[in-house]
């Protein structure tokens, strides 16, 4: 289909392309608009009917949207934003640089611009920042006929009527009723007796992260969202909750990674950006490592007597790091679903302490049988004095590190979110140069012990 629209452009068969774009979703188009010469881009825009040009301008990404903006005329901006619902007028401003916002701004009436300027006074993370002030609202003593009248009355200007909220003279939410309910009831049936009381509610304040994971937890298509006093003020739609759980999910993978995260995609990032995300953690783990050398260091002289154990360091502190990432990641995306919390603690520590048992157990048979039959009989890589001394120390290194590594891999995380940091941040690569050292403490410690260095 690109191709095809693409090829249409290039012949300039205007009256085709108006055709073929109409019959596809916005987000298609909005995908085909990426790859357009600035140049046409606008052209292509004015071709679309008015309805489905706006809604291709908000499945657009903010450089596209800058475009199309500082090439209308003031009378074209107005009608796009016209069309907008006030969530995404809202997330259209706060992505556009400053003078591109004021004249967005400047281009709607006194009450939205209001309204605008509210929404965008709410804290990027809570939930008052993602919601719309456009739903259906009734009144619990409706008939179901008047109910429908109001509907077809507001309608045309709300994301969403299949949920209807009921609010009393004072705009406080009452109950919800849905479009079945009332299709499902006589058209003289008072809203009050059939609505729902079982309310699911935010409020404007709280964290637009846990709001959206009431969406995946209740099934739900829009959740009302309250002021402290009760009143309704906006709802979330299950798009912007979707939104938000990707977000969410885009930041988690850049911190596990030891990246700081970043709102552009990768091939929107220029060069220098990515290399000011990802240099911070890279120097900090770097100095962390410092400890290692240390350890190392420390030992030395000692590891002069039996050569054979440096060649394991690696093995050891890779497995320490693998085994403890493991631990790390399953905790942080356990923490993210709801399904462990703080209280959780002594329960995740006994299981997975239970689990570094079983792991660290089979790696320790399988790396002794390995040792044997490739280290000493094949690549004869021990002393024939201390070969089994030397192995066991190996292996019961192994075992231990396992365990340990497990119990810090899955208590980092949550010590984190208790004390108010991210649980993303004890991921891999700071769980890793963690180990290290504590890999490499243990094995010097247990080769004290066994061979007496």
């Amino acid at each position: 289909m690109e191709e095809k629209i693409l090829e249409l452009i290039k012949n300039k068969k205007y009256g085709l392309l108006k055709t073929t774009l109409s019959e596809m979703n916005p987000a298609d188009i909005a995908l085909i608009f990426d790859v357009i010469e600035p140049g046409e881009l606008t052209l292509i825009f004015r071709i679309l009917p008015k309805e489905l040009a706006a809604e291709v301008f908000v499945e657009m990404d903010s450089d596209m949207q800058q475009i199309l903006i500082e090439s209308f005329s003031d009378a074209e901006l107005r009608a796009v934003m016209d069309e907008l619902f006030m969530d995404d007028t809202v997330d259209i401003i706060e992505e556009m640089p400053a003078n591109v916002a004021k004249r967005i701004l400047h281009q709607t009436d006194a009450n939205t611009r209001c309204m605008i300027n509210q929404l965008l006074a709410y804290p990027d993370v809570s939930a008052g920042s993602i919601m719309t002030t456009e739903y259906v609202d009734l009144k619990r003593d409706m008939t179901v006929e008047q109910a429908f009248d109001r509907i077809r009355k507001i309608g045309v200007d709300t994301e969403i009527i299949y949920t209807c909220y009921v609010m009393d003279k004072g705009r406080r939410l009452q109950g919800i009723v849905s479009v079945k309910d009332l299709l499902l009831n006589d058209k003289n049936c008072i809203i009050g007796d059939i609505m729902d009381e079982n309310i699911i509610y935010a409020t404007t304040l709280d964290d637009k992260e846990e709001v959206a994971g009431l969406f995946e937890k209740y099934d739900m298509i829009a959740l009302p969202v309250v002021d402290k006093e009760g009143r309704l003020v906006g709802i979330i739609t299950v798009d912007d909750a979707i939104d938000v759980l990707q977000e969410e999910a885009s930041e988690d993978i850049e911190k596990m990674a030891a990246i700081l995260p970043s709102e552009k995609t990768y091939l929107k990032t220029g060069v220098f950006e990515t290399f000011k995300a990802r240099i911070p953690w890279l120097l900090f783990l770097m100095i962390s490592a410092t400890f290692t050398g240390a350890i190392i260091s420390a030992f030395e002289s000692k590891l002069t007597i039996f050569p054979a154990l440096i060649a394991f360091i690696p093995m050891l502190m890779g497995t320490g790091g693998n085994s403890g990432s493991q631990s790390s990641v399953t905790i942080i995306r356990a923490l993210s679903l709801g399904d462990i919390e703080f209280g959780d603690i002594l329960r995740v520590i006994w299981k997975e302490l239970r689990v570094g048992l079983f792991c660290g157990a089979v790696l320790c048979i399988v790396n002794f049988i390995k040792l044997y039959l490739v280290d000493f009989l094949l690549m004869d890589s021990f002393d024939l004095k201390h070969e089994i001394s030397e192995m066991i120390t190996v292996c019961i290194t192994l075992f231990f590190v396992v365990i340990v590594a497990k119990f810090i891999g899955s208590t980092l995380p949550i010590l984190a979110k208790k004390l108010g940091f991210d649980p993303a941040v004890m991921a891999s690569p700071l769980v890793t140069t963690i180990l290290d050292a504590i890999s490499l403490f243990i094995y010097f410690t247990i080769a004290g012990v066994l061979l007496g260095i």
